[in-house]
């Protein structure tokens, strides 16, 4: 298969950079790639919303820019914060057009006030904003003609010099596994995007999907583009304690911004204890609060007390929290909410300039599996999917003036090569790489989560050294099937998170090393 431009991921960043891309040329051939179903991703987990400045009379591109500047701890890149603040407002106005509906008050926009902002500016839809921007943006893509969907693939690698006689320093494609068939497809394309997400379920709580495991990060390290504050990983305080279906339910930080307190299990307020702006001071130190009154206590977790905020504003504001509490018989705002940190964002990733490439040509980085140096060493809330759609649009600018570039002969893609080692038996056990990969989780939660010690980096170097030999050894004699690929990604990124780690002497943001302290 060969297209124009291969965009793997299909949350908010890789579906407006399609449309973008079909918009601005109807010429252009784009396959796009999705994991699971092309519904499924972190976008679709975004309850919060988009920080973006629409309330001038209280509100402005420098009160947004600082409050981005001050979460993440002096590690923001100033010229990335201010663009991607001040086109924002663009962005938002573009998402309308394309059908996308906000919660209004009156004929204003909605805004709620999340932590580590200065003002109310996020705008949202209920509290499920990211699904509603998802099936939005979807529903867009179908117009366009020229951009096919392959849904239940998964990255396996990318197509670079290494698979070419020819060297012309560039990113030639992929290659993809079919998660039902388990037969790798070769995609050749002139221009690839990595629109992948991040990687929480290196965790055993985490508010991903169980689908985020770092799969672009994983074969860009493995084509050696260059990657950035890995180790700089944001733990949301407030997941929901009970797992919902298996997996961790988010309690979006609007819930606190809206009136709740969090309480340790003796019934203590204890947020005045760590920070002046208490239940809304950034995200890192929230979350480390929290942590350390669990290591206080017997219990797990701690409390969210939602008594101050009214029945009405749960169910006009907040339905689905509202009704997934219920389902677990905790009946709101009188009952108190159990939760506790969960991985949630990777402020680090694949280094990308301002148009979002990396520094392998033709290789573009979009969303959290990019380091824009927008987020520095802690991302302020809900500027997740402002960045998605800043440098979306972006990247689509630039690409299409990519395409009217010089670039290889149509035949040096044709000769590409296909994927080998479909020859190797298929017999090993899916138990195994099960295994493999909780013992993987256990490892990065215990010593690479939200505190650190050298020490414990060191084990977690070790052990995890014996995890990536039989995974090596897995790899090297049986045939590749989906499992596997999402294991062997996750062993690369957490390989070169602990070493990126080891390398980090200050705490900044949501590092934390306690030997630093």
């Amino acid at each position: 298969m060969i297209a124009d431009v291969l965009i793997i991921g299909t949350g908010i960043s890789g579906l407006s950079f399609a449309i973008k891309l079909a918009e601005c040329n109807s010429e252009i051939s784009i396959v796009l790639i999705s994991k699971d179903q092309v519904s499924e991703g972190n976008t679709k987990y975004a309850q919060g919303g988009i920080a973006v400045v629409s309330d001038f009379e209280k509100d402005s591109f420098q009160k947004h820019i600082q409050d981005t500047l001050t979460a993440g701890a002096g590690a923001c890149n100033p010229e990335v914060v201010k663009f991607v603040v001040e086109e924002g407002k663009d962005r938002l106005k573009e998402l309308i057009t394309w059908g996308i509906q906000f919660d209004k008050q009156k004929r204003s926009l909605h805004l709620v006030k999340e932590g580590g902002h200065s003002e109310k500016r996020v705008v949202h839809y209920k509290d499920h904003t990211g699904l509603h921007v998802q099936e939005a943006l979807i529903n867009k893509i179908k117009s366009f003609q020229n951009i096919q969907i392959l849904e239940n693939h998964t990255l396996v690698d990318l197509i670079t010099d290494h698979h070419s006689e020819k060297k012309y320093n560039r990113c030639y494609g992929a290659y993809v596994i079919s998660k039902e068939e388990e037969s790798i497809l070769k995609i050749s394309a002139k221009i690839t995007a990595l629109c992948t997400g991040g990687a929480g379920s290196l965790y055993a709580h985490s508010t991903n999907p169980s689908i985020a495991t770092g799969d672009g990060l994983g074969a860009a390290y493995r084509a050696k583009v260059h990657m950035d504050k890995l180790p700089y990983v944001q733990f949301h305080p407030t997941a929901l304690y009970p797992k919902v279906n298996e997996n961790t339910f988010l309690i979006t930080e609007a819930v606190r911004g809206a009136g709740a307190k969090l309480r340790n299990c003796s019934g203590e307020y204890f947020m005045k204890n760590y920070d002046p702006r208490k239940e809304l001071a950034p995200r890192d130190i929230v979350a480390r609060a929290i942590q350390k009154e669990i290591l206080k206590q017997e219990e797990n977790f701690v409390f969210l007390d939602c008594s101050d905020i009214t029945i009405e504003t749960w169910k006009k504001q907040f339905p689905n929290i509202y009704t997934t509490c219920a389902s677990l018989d905790i009946h709101l705002p009188k009952d108190l909410i159990p939760v506790v940190p969960a991985a949630h964002y990777f402020c680090g990733g694949i280094e990308v300039n301002s148009a979002s490439e990396s520094r392998l040509k033709g290789l573009y980085a979009i969303g959290e599996c990019s380091s824009t140096g927008l987020h520095g060493a802690n991302r302020l809330a809900s500027n997740s999917l402002l960045e998605a759609l800043v440098f979306s649009h972006r990247a689509a600018l630039d690409v299409i003036n990519a395409l009217k570039s010089e670039l290889p002969d149509p035949t040096f893609y044709d000769a590409l090569p296909e994927w080998k080692g479909d020859a190797y038996s298929n017999s090993v056990e899916i138990k195994e790489i099960r295994q493999l990969r909780i013992q993987l989780q256990e490892i990065m939660t215990h010593h690479v989560g939200i505190f650190k010690t050298k020490e414990g980096l060191m084990k977690a170097n070790l052990e995890m050294f014996e995890i990536y030999k039989k995974v090596q050894k897995i790899y090297n004699q049986h045939k590749l099937t989906n499992g596997m690929c999402e294991l062997r990604n996750m062993v690369s990124i957490a390989h070169l998170i602990i070493q990126q780690a080891q390398s980090i002497t200050t705490n900044k943001g949501v590092f934390y090393n306690h030997d630093y302290a």
